[in-house]
């Protein structure tokens, strides 16, 4: 981000171009040579940008690093009910907290986004309804780690999550974001419940960064392998077919070879459909920039390595003539499919025909390939035979009230009465027993 920060910024003031620049980079190395006599405006300060660009405009540098503030206590940042211009329009990207509780090595984040400070819930909740209002298909909420939500304000990320899918209309869906292993080992339960749910995607993006506990403990990620693969191993139980998205870092500067063998037995033995492979790089200022580092063919060869075992992995061969539905809502790159996803977020191309997007459609998988299914669209008159769990799962009945579970199961008579007979049919034998020995 920086080179492309100090190119842009470089060319237009070649150009006699105003220039603002905002973002973490700037926000985490405010001294940075290239920035020097240009306004910036700070990562919790957006909402003030137009008054920032009018200033420049006069001729004036602005810079706006202050963190938003109630009294002491750090806010998520700018207001939620700022308007918003939306890239796509069925999409709405609703940040839940700014920050994070972490202090990993080779981070810059933590520099320019400090602490955790979340959003509250009501106002995240009243977002989202706004959202859906204007028309919004699919909300993604995000931050720099969603488990860490609301610790800093008394309340976890299941709370808000609970209210939230109250407010999710028939025909939408919910993206959670990415979170680290520690905070999501707390609420395993509550996670794998609301990722069951109907209207939000079984879909979660953890990063297990390293296999090796001695490089994890380098990193400072506060997790070992054991936890990561708990978490992974509880959803998949608990949420058939949930997709787990994760990343890795190959040759950090304390990484041995038998450390990143650990890491390929990591992603040999869980397939992950979708696996971010990114090469150690020294972020100026973090500990891990003053670590011996590992040489460069080194690094580029580990990366080959895992790149090969992951790019041979096929994870979506066993859904090819699979009944599903999908929520479509982009154009794919190649202009000539649209995009939706079913509810493990699997993405399924379908034809680009007038009145499919923003449209839940129900497709059969004619194909599948490395990273996407290939759908043909099913005409409401064609559907015969098609298994509960692929209809629409907006018109599933589902509570998330445990209460409410087992009323749901009551309401099956038939499968009730059968309880209620056994159970009792046990009892009558067990106390005939105990008359027989007492005679």
């Amino acid at each position: 981000k920086q080179w492309y920060q100090r190119r842009v910024a470089i060319t237009a003031g070649s150009l006699g171009k105003k220039v603002v620049v905002a973002g973490c980079v700037s926000q985490g190395a405010p001294d940075t040579k290239f920035i020097e006599g240009l306004s910036v405006v700070g990562v919790q300060q957006i909402d003030r940008v137009v008054e920032v660009v009018e200033e420049t405009f006069k001729g004036h540098s602005v810079r706006l690093f202050g963190q938003k503030k109630d009294g002491v206590k750090k806010l998520g940042g700018a207001s939620l009910h700022l308007p918003k211009i939306r890239k796509n329009p069925l999409i709405e990207i609703i940040a839940i907290n700014t920050g994070c509780l972490n202090q990993c090595t080779y981070c810059k984040t933590k520099h320019a986004r400090g602490e955790l400070g979340s959003y509250p819930i009501a106002d995240i909740v009243e977002r989202g309804v706004q959202s859906f209002a204007e028309g919004v298909r699919e909300v993604w909420m995000t931050s720099e780690d969603t488990g860490a939500y609301g610790r800093d304000i008394g309340v976890t990320l299941p709370d808000l999550l609970y209210e939230f899918v109250k407010i999710i209309p028939e025909g939408c869906m919910l993206r959670l974001g990415m979170t680290n292993p520690p905070y999501i080992l707390d609420y395993l339960e509550d996670m794998a419940v609301i990722l069951s749910h109907p209207r939000v995607y079984s879909f979660l993006h953890v990063p297990v960064q390293a296999a090796s506990d001695t490089v994890l403990e380098d990193m400072k990620r506060e997790y070992t392998c054991a936890e990561f693969s708990r978490v992974v191993d509880f959803l998949r139980a608990k949420v058939p077919g949930i997709t787990i998205a994760t990343d890795i870092i190959c040759g950090f500067p304390t990484e041995t070879e038998d450390d990143f063998e650990e890491t390929l037995d990591l992603i040999k033995k869980y397939k992950f459909p979708s696996l971010f492979i990114n090469q150690f790089f020294p972020r100026p200022g973090t500990p891990a920039a003053r670590m011996k580092k590992i040489p460069a063919d080194k690094v580029k060869l580990r990366t080959k390595k895992a790149s090969e075992i992951f790019q041979k992995q096929f994870p979506y061969t066993h859904k090819l003539g699979e009944v599903q539905t999908i929520l479509v809502t982009e154009i794919a790159t190649d202009n000539k499919h649209y995009v939706g996803h079913n509810k493990f977020y699997d993405q399924v191309l379908v034809p680009k025909i007038e009145g499919y997007m923003g449209q839940s459609l129900t497709v059969k998988i004619v194909e599948t390939g490395k990273h996407f299914l290939k759908g043909k669209v099913i005409e409401e008159g064609e559907i015969q035979n098609i298994p509960s769990s692929y209809s629409n799962p907006n018109k599933l009945a589902f509570s998330l009230n445990p209460y409410n579970m087992v009323q749901n199961v009551k309401s099956k008579s038939s499968v009730w009465n059968f309880l209620i007979v056994l159970v009792v049919g046990v009892m009558f034998q067990m106390l005939y027993i105990l008359y027989r020995n007492h005679r």
